[in-house]
């Protein structure tokens, strides 16, 4: 009868529900199974019914059925579906972290006779996996060697039940690895059969476990300890073969979460130096020709990281003529903000972190310096200094170089506008100061100072009410009338 929408108002009008509850605590499996099923159905989609279900133990007694009667596949299945409706519940997840639940769902799925059931399992798991304490719990209980289990024995096959089988098993353990402790656990300092598994993804046949794959690689590249063991159990060339297979008419996801995982893996010091050593530059090189701006966004990205505090790497990278083109073009990318942000970001990081004078010669001839000035007016706080600290260091290095193409791309107008806006950022303004500072050294900017009248500008900004702008302010107008 509750299978009607209108029957159900009225079971629940005459408090069926909590008349039928006691029953759930019968040993006759039968009844057990009917009570189940007219629970649920009175029970469907009726938020307030199922929270009272909740508050009223309804939890541990559908464990405590299930583990009582695992062979009972039609009970079982009752007591799965009532899981699956609370599972998304705050209070059904307390309830189920105070009983045994990853055991009872882990011997399920290891006998599940079908693909339903698995689904039915799945689902349950990954609706109680946000939970943090559920994640721990459930690496502690062996969840994730049971998923694996099932992965393996469904390879190879291609029946589409058990491809998405795979699909939500494989998400289902990156989704464990996002709690830090669970994450731990499963790393196991490399020697983790969930790690190890993990790994061979990287080279399997299917898309879907390469991309689980690079994800939870990244997800283990959450800490520095975890990125320098993995580079040393030898992580990266499986990446970069697995960036390569897909750079041409690949899958982007993939692409994004293997450069991912490599941006991570490429954070610690002593990785950078180690992957420049092992050649990663020249391989991740060959995927700038990618088409997908996903992968451009993150391949810059991972370029930018693995610069970052490395002179040698920054100097590499910029004195490659191939690179700066490719770079130049995203910088200009209009459909793009990301790429056009990062191609910005990683051309300022090549100057700021070699201080070259090759790199800053290159950047010159490839015609970086006015997407550099364009970068420097940003909405970004963060991005305008980089450029300026890019900009002063080019012109401290060579400013007879930089002088033509800075008075081309009206740099001291421009700086100008930033010194005189009333709302700009002080640790911006600060920056301008320092590039207007080292400009000085140039006659031929010096006389465009005079004409723009800088020193009326840098006169009003000496009174600042911040007093650091206000001194930097003091000290540029003395170097340049020192000078004039």
């Amino acid at each position: 009868m509750a299978r009607e929408g209108a029957v159900r108002e009225s079971c629940v009008e005459a408090g069926l529900v909590m008349a039928l509850l006691p029953l759930l605590n019968s040993k006759d499996q039968d009844l057990l199974l009917h009570t189940g099923r007219a629970i649920g159905r009175i029970c469907f989609d009726n938020t307030a019914q199922q929270d009272q279900l909740v508050q009223s133990g309804v939890i541990p007694r559908l464990v405590s059925i299930m583990q009582a009667y695992p062979e009972n596949d039609p009970l079982v299945n009752v007591c799965l579906l009532a899981l699956c409706n609370l599972a998304e519940m705050e209070a059904a997840r307390d309830a189920l972290a105070e009983v045994e639940i990853a055991e009872a769902l882990t011997a399920q799925l290891q006998r599940a006779p079908d693909a339903e059931r698995r689904h039915l399992i799945l689902e349950i798991l990954g609706s109680l996996g946000e939970s943090d304490v559920l994640k721990l719990q459930f690496v502690e209980s062996g969840v994730p060697e049971a998923l694996l289990e099932m992965i393996r024995n469904l390879q190879g096959g291609s029946d589409p039940h058990d491809l998405c089988s795979i699909k939500i098993a494989s998400n289902l353990i990156v989704s464990l690895l996002l709690g830090d402790e669970s994450m731990q656990k499963c790393f196991g300092e490399g020697t983790g059969s969930v790690y190890q598994d993990v790994l061979s993804w990287l080279q399997s046949p299917n898309t879907q476990l390469q991309l689980s794959g690079a994800l939870a690689i990244a997800n283990f590249a959450r800490n520095d300890s975890n990125c320098v063991k993995m580079l040393e159990l030898g992580v990266v060339p499986h990446i970069l073969d697995l960036l390569e297979q897909h750079v041409d008419e690949g899958d982007v996801s993939v692409q994004h979460a293997g450069l991912s995982a490599l941006r991570n893996l490429a954070i610690p010091t002593t990785n950078k130096v180690r992957m420049l050593e092992d050649g990663v530059m020249d391989r991740i090189r060959a995927l700038l020709r990618s088409d997908m701006p996903p992968v451009q966004f993150k391949l810059l990205g991972t370029l930018r990281m693995m610069a970052d505090g490395q002179e040698e790497a920054a100097a590499v990278l910029g004195k490659d003529e191939a690179l700066l083109a490719r770079v130049m073009e995203w910088c200009e990318a209009r459909d793009h903000a990301g790429v056009r942000g990062e191609a910005n970001r990683l051309l300022a990081a090549l100057i700021r972190h070699s201080r070259a004078l090759e790199v800053i010669h290159s950047v010159i001839k490839a015609d970086g310096v006015r997407h550099l000035i364009t970068m420097a007016t940003s909405e970004h706080v963060i991005m305008q200094n980089e450029a300026l600290v890019a900009l002063a260091i080019a012109s401290a290095i060579d400013i007879d170089a930089v002088q033509q193409p800075f008075k081309e791309a009206d740099l001291l107008p421009t700086l100008q506008k930033m010194l005189e806006d009333p709302v700009g950022a002080v640790e911006v303004k600060f920056s301008t100061l320092g590039l207007v500072c080292s400009l000085a050294n140039s006659s031929i900017m010096k006389e465009e100072m005079e004409t723009l009248n800088i020193k009326e500008t840098l006169t009003k900004l000496s009174s600042h009410t911040s007093t650091k702008l206000a001194s930097q302010a003091d000290t540029v107008l003395a170097v340049l009338n020192e000078s004039s």
